[in-house]
């Protein structure tokens, strides 16, 4: 099996005369869709057609172009023409995000919009979206603030957000006598030998503190354009801005918040259960918390991952499973970390070609093949809305985060219902691993990021600022399940989310499509087969609503605690049972 994807699906390379001809071409065609909208019409459902329609080529030559560019920098962080190329496509960018404006501003001028839509079958079909872009035009920039905004942007908070990225991806880490790349030494964190753990953790520490002086630049100036962009367009705050483009309600977040909170006390048990397990007394240190637990230290080869998920999915969703096969076969995967190859993992979509690419740095744990799962799940997702039209496909972040946090649950049930009982104990931890990570770790990011959001109305927090408040977050949130004197105050460089300059707050999400993908596994536990029609009808609909009208379309109320607090109850349910087999 090859573990390097294939990006030729896209262009040979990228002196490749096509790849060159679209660069060259994006601005005229954006030129061109700017002039349409400003060009009277005497038919204005005519004229809409005719815009979707060069927005959705746009949007095909965009998807190819920055696919090519963004995954080769994804492996290659120093790749000189890739590089090279982020220029053009960024001035691009800022050129349609103009365009979309303007295309705004012109919804939002035309008498009776609903009626012209409901008259239209194009129009019907992209209804949302038209609706919700018109809906926007309150809160754009001034036309004469726009340009230069944005061009200040590109060299203001996504200059800084690449640079983040390189300072990740090329940092060198002295490990044992050998320099490794930081996401193979962070991959030990899954290692069975405890030392092994123990002095990546070391030395992962060490090595932040040679960079925290430009990632604290990094995050500060980026937190700062947000709050920022926030007053231009006329929100209160940068969590409203991050509410509002995510189509979620303050209160939705706020009961899920509640019901998180109400847990923390019995979520930490399993810290401390799994720390006494591990020879703790003071609770769990940091470096323990993805330690593999019970007398199986199963590591898995990326051919063993493939068909454990083939078997497990393909008694799912065949169609999923089928997806799944293709990715393996048709080199969907980055699979290893190596040097230069940013950390983490993610999944990137193209639309155009039904087809999506995937980052992971696997290492063989159960964790690692989890990730796999998830990262298919964005795939599927992907897949999914195919059945919709491009400019409906637009999915809010914490949507966003069901299909692939829904395989993971699914995957670990499946292994927990296959397994002896000697087994369980690790299955369990490794599930409860991954979840506390989402429930527990991303609480402690949230308040973590509230904190460097509001400081900057006064001051950019240093360095020892930003670990400090690091360490208080973790302490809200992990208590006295983290071991205080063995935590990590350097979470705010190592996780890339926070440097997104177009989603502030990207750490709700997860919590979010965790306890979401939860309500919606309860209900394919009840209803079996017949529920797997009405999910993945579910997934294509992620673009077209406000997150609290999709997950109304299944019967689930978001602004309920009662929903979180089931979904949590839930994951309490195997901490008791983590507990008493810990005993």
């Amino acid at each position: 099996m090859q573990t390097t994807w294939d990006l030729s699906v896209f262009y040979d390379g990228f002196d490749d005369l096509s790849f060159t001809s679209d660069l060259a071409a994006l601005p005229l065609r954006i030129a061109a869709l700017t002039k349409a909208i400003g060009e009277d019409a005497p038919d204005d459902a005519e004229k809409l057609r005719g815009l979707i329609a060069q927005m959705e080529d746009i949007c095909a030559r965009f998807e190819r172009l920055s696919m090519m560019t963004q995954m080769t920098l994804a492996c290659d962080a120093a790749h000189p023409a890739a590089n090279a190329a982020m220029t053009p496509l960024m001035r691009a960018g800022m050129a349609y995000e103009q365009a979309k404006s303007a295309f705004a501003r012109y919804l939002a001028a035309i008498d009776d919009l609903d009626a012209l839509i409901e008259g239209d079958a194009v129009l019907a079909a992209n209804g949302f979206a038209l609706r919700e872009t018109a809906e926007s035009a309150r809160h754009l920039l001034d036309p004469a603030l726009e340009g230069p905004v944005l061009r200040m942007q590109l060299s203001g908070g996504e200059a800084f957000s690449q640079l983040r990225d390189k300072l990740d991806a090329t940092l060198l880490v002295d490990y044992r006598g050998e320099q490794l790349p930081l996401s193979a030494v962070r991959a030990l964190a899954y290692d069975a030998d405890a030392a092994v753990r123990r002095d990546a953790y070391k030395a992962e520490l060490a090595a932040y503190a040679k960079i925290e002086l430009p990632m604290a630049a990094c995050l500060n100036s980026i937190k700062a354009e947000g709050q920022t962009m926030a007053e231009l367009k006329g929100y209160e705050d940068v969590l409203t801005m991050t509410l509002s483009e995510s189509r979620m309600d303050a209160k939705t977040l706020e009961a899920m918040w509640t019901a998180i909170r109400g847990a923390l006390p019995e979520l930490r048990a399993y810290l401390r259960a799994k720390g006494r397990l591990l020879g703790h007394e003071n609770g769990l240190p940091f470096y323990d918390l993805f330690a593999p637990i019970g007398s199986s230290t199963r590591t898995y080869t990326i051919e063993e991952a493939r068909d454990l998920l083939l078997s497990v999915f393909g008694e799912f969703c065949p169609e999923m499973s089928g997806m799944m096969a293709q990715a393996f076969d048709e080199r969907w995967i980055d699979v290893y970390p190596r040097s230069g190859k940013t950390g983490g993992a993610f999944c990137e979509g193209s639309y155009a070609l039904n087809i999506s690419r995937i980052l992971t740095n696997f290492a063989g744990s159960l964790s690692d093949v989890s990730t796999l799962a998830h990262e298919l799940g964005h795939a599927f997702n992907n897949r999914m809305l195919r059945r919709v039209p491009r400019l409906m496909t637009e999915t809010p972040m914490p949507l966003a985060e069901t299909a692939s946090t829904f395989n993971e649950t699914l995957l670990s049930a499946v292994l927990r219902g296959r397994a002896a009982r000697e087994e369980e104990l690790m299955l369990l931890d490794a599930s409860l691993s991954e979840n506390l990570q989402t429930l527990v770790d991303i609480y402690s990011r949230f308040l973590f990021e509230q904190k460097v959001v509001e400081a900057q109305a006064d001051h950019p927090l240093s360095a020892p600022e930003l670990k400090e408040t690091m360490l208080w977050a973790q302490e809200q949130t992990y208590g006295d399940g983290l071991d205080p004197a063995l935590r990590h105050p350097y979470m705010w460089a190592c996780k890339s989310h926070y440097y997104s300059t177009g989603e502030h707050f990207y750490n709700f999400p997860y919590a979010f499509g965790c306890l979401f993908a939860r309500g919606l596994y309860a209900r394919y536990e009840k209803e079996g087969a017949s529920f797997v029609p009405v999910y993945c009808d579910l997934l294509s609909r992620f673009g077209s609503g406000t997150i609290e009208d999709v997950a109304a379309s299944v019967g689930i109320d978001v602004r309920s605690a009662d929903f979180w607090q089931g979904a949590v109850e839930s994951i309490v349910q195997e901490v008791r049972r983590f507990v008493e087999l810990s005993k």
